[in-house]
């Protein structure tokens, strides 16, 4: 294979580089840095670039555009790994993979005093406060913050609160303190280590040790209750129920499983979606979802490892045992990587991807919800896809035959713009050069003079052609298109009844689509509308054909008069049981006796 040209100073680089873990960026002509890579061995992953063409286009477009280079060395590839994060992060380099929801959580912080508070923060400082979370969104936040408010009086003033500050008698009782909301810290109401003591509940709580303060929380409670002190173990009791109520918000998976982190991952086009959970004592108490843009068709492995050296950074996580679905693109020799294939650990990945699959459906209702044009072009370009289709089919017609043993054939064209019924552009066409029940040749006749029509006025030709019917209807309407020179400016494919298959010209074998496939949603849309406008139409047809059946043969009636009769008496039933003065009144006494004459010629 060809390989990439590169300036004598670039290739002078490569050449001493080291085999060493590190990270590598590399600049184009104007000095930006456009790409920043991570390396086990810097000589080797260096020099892949430039041995050989590649099978990524944009790969290819980023070595040509490089001009320079320069390198980090570290000691592990954990370290390239967290360096090449962060790098990505100051640099925003265009051939990246991009984090696209980079953006800060929200904490629960535990402040360093001695009368600590307990709020809610988007900034960490290193200042020795113990910081939890983060909470993916700010609601669940507050709720964790209000049930702390109710199970223990901590302080929300903001002032600081030093225990030299106390013993000067310089604080002043707030309304806190009337309202039951603080132990009146300020002026010493309550010690350093008694308020310590709800604090620590309060970190317990936040840690997720849920389980070990409602063991502790029960036997207060019987203690008290032995001792007699009634009011007392009563406020316990409502401490214990907050907190059981606050446990089965929690996702349990399993009394089995104890601390374990997780990675799922949905991984559908461009746009990749990675959720990460913490599980503690069998529960659920933490998850988050990262969403990733690929730029140069980065693998899963690889993206799996971008996501846990973000989730180790930003939340601080260091990683014992971890559930994902393949093996991360990652050397973590402290890390035991389960792949689970059944079980309670399956079952948890499954949780996981079902995340990042929800989060991924969520994001793109927001998006249409925003601009409803959004959610037409993303099914038109997955019809695209899956149809093999040239361009986005922004026009589509569906055609469906309709009789009954042969009588009054008719058929239907339904129209659809994107992804959507145009019922103004519905067309019905009655059989005309086809006897008896060929389905074949009526839809090829439909198509002909449906096609033959828009060409000679000029308008406009949809993108796509859906026949209903299996490979005889699609041939007759393939035909049809090869007679007009129509065949690959129109594609047209068939839809077979039973089931859902897809057929395309000159393929035996059909095309089964994914049954929750918008795309066959929408295909089987315009077949119902085609089948619902055609029957519709027939009905109509074989309706007038049978109601002025007994009139047409009537010597002396003419169209006029028939149809003065049914608008009248609105059916032959109706005008036979009518006497002749009736219909007299309708078309006069002589056009009456013989309409009454004929009607009644049997009796």
């Amino acid at each position: 294979m060809a390989k990439h040209k590169k300036s004598a100073s670039l290739t002078e680089k490569i050449s001493i580089l080291p085999d060493t873990p590190g990270v590598y960026m590399y600049y184009d002509a104007e000095g930006t840095v456009i790409y920043v890579g991570k390396a086990k061995n810097l000589k080797r992953r260096v020099s892949s670039y430039f041995n050989r063409t590649h099978d990524s286009l944009r790969t290819n477009l980023l070595v040509r555009a490089i001009t320079d280079m320069s390198y980090i060395v570290v000691p592990t590839e954990q370290d390239a790994l967290n360096l090449e994060a962060s790098m990505i992060k100051e640099y925003q380099p265009r051939y990246n993979v991009l984090l696209k929801d980079d953006k800060s959580y929200p904490w629960i912080v535990v402040t360093n005093e001695p009368y600590p508070r307990v709020f809610m923060t988007r900034q960490r400082i290193k200042d020795g406060s113990k910081y939890y979370g983060p909470y993916t969104d700010t609601g669940s936040a507050r709720a964790t913050l209000d049930l702390l408010r109710k199970l223990y009086s901590i302080r929300s003033c903001r002032q600081p609160m030093t225990l030299d500050w106390v013993r000067a008698g310089k604080g002043r009782l707030c309304l806190d303190y009337h309202l039951k909301r603080c132990k009146g810290c300020c002026t010493g109401l309550v010690s350093a280590e008694e308020y310590g003591r709800d604090i620590e509940k309060v970190r317990t709580i936040l840690r997720g040790d849920i389980g070990e303060l409602l063991t502790y929380l029960r036997g207060e409670m019987e203690k008290l209750s032995l001792e007699m002190r009634f009011e007392e173990a009563q406020e316990l009791k409502e401490q214990y129920d907050l907190i059981r109520r606050y446990q089965a918000k929690s996702v349990i998976v399993s009394q089995t499983i104890e601390d374990i982190d997780v990675f799922g991952i949905d991984d559908e086009d461009s746009d990749v979606y990675i959720n990460y959970m913490h599980v503690r004592h069998g529960a659920v108490v933490k998850s988050v979802t990262l969403e990733f843009k690929r730029r140069l068709d980065e693998s899963k492995a690889q993206l799996l490892g971008y996501a846990m050296s973000e989730i180790s950074e930003s939340l601080g996580v260091k990683f014992d045992d971890v559930i994902v679905a393949e093996m991360p693109d990652v050397e973590m020799p402290d890390v035991r990587f389960i792949m689970p294939q059944r079980g309670d650990k399956a079952k948890l990945l499954e949780v996981s991807q079902k995340n990042a699959r929800q989060h991924r459906v969520d994001k793109i209702k927001t998006m249409e919800k925003r601009n409803p044009e959004t959610r037409a072009d993303r099914i038109l370009m997955r019809m695209q896809s899956d149809f093999h289709l040239s361009e986005l089919p922004r026009h589509i017609e569906c055609f469906d035959n309709s009789n009954i043993q042969g009588t009054n054939p008719v058929a239907s064209c339904v129209v659809f713009k994107d992804a959507r019924p145009s019922k103004k552009d519905y067309r019905h066409f009655n059989i005309k050069t086809v006897v008896g029940p060929d389905d074949f040749a009526s839809m090829k006749e439909v198509l002909t003079r449906r096609y033959t029509r828009l060409v000679n006025e000029g308008r406009e030709l949809p993108q796509l052609i859906v026949v209903d019917g299996g490979k005889g209807q699609l041939s007759a309407a393939v035909e049809a298109l090869d007679e007009m020179g129509l065949r690959g400016k129109i594609a047209v494919v068939g839809i077979a009844k039973r089931l859902e298959e897809i057929y395309f010209p000159g393929d035996s074998i059909p095309l089964y689509i994914d049954k929750n496939s918008e795309t066959l949603r929408v295909v089987q849309h315009l077949r119902d509308e085609a089948h619902r406008f055609g029957i519709t139409h027939h009905r109509d047809r074989r309706s007038k054909s049978q109601a002025v059946s007994e009139l047409d043969g009537i010597k002396g009636v003419g169209e006029k008069t028939r149809t003065a009769l049914l608008t009248h008496f609105k059916s032959v039933r109706r005008l036979r049981e009518a006497d002749l003065d009736a219909i007299a009144e309708v078309v006069g006494p002589a056009k009456a006796s013989i309409v009454f004459g004929a009607l009644h010629a049997e009796e």
